[in-house]
């Protein structure tokens, strides 16, 4: 006996009406070059060290985690990460959140 098939309505018809996005189909977090953009991060220093250093809390020093980015041969990498991808807190290649601000407005 062989399987009827038969082709289902989608489950939430609402859904079906809305386009993907530009490039949806063709993003694969899998893909090698999706990969090999932060293959950096296994490279960085910071991975080796204590996280702490880098998220240091309000009014606390950054000159240990600082001092690991100077020596750190992806910090380039990492600054650029933290840019592009706005993050506001720690320490990213070698800058604080307020200092990637400062860089932003181009104030540095």
């Amino acid at each position: 006996m062989q399987p009827i098939e038969a082709e289902l309505p989608p489950s939430r018809p609402h859904l079906s009406l809305v386009p993907e996005p530009d490039g949806y189909d063709d993003f694969d977090p899998f893909d090698a070059e999706t990969a090999t953009n932060e293959e950096w991060q296994d490279r960085a220093l910071c991975a080796q060290t204590d996280p702490e250093a880098f998220f240091p809390e309000k009014g606390g020093s950054t000159r240990e985690a600082k001092k690991i980015c100077q020596r750190c041969s992806v910090r380039s990498e990492c600054l650029e990460y933290a840019l592009a991808h706005d993050e506001r807190f720690g320490i990213w290649g070698g800058l604080s959140e307020r200092e990637r601000r400062r860089l932003k407005r181009g104030i540095i």
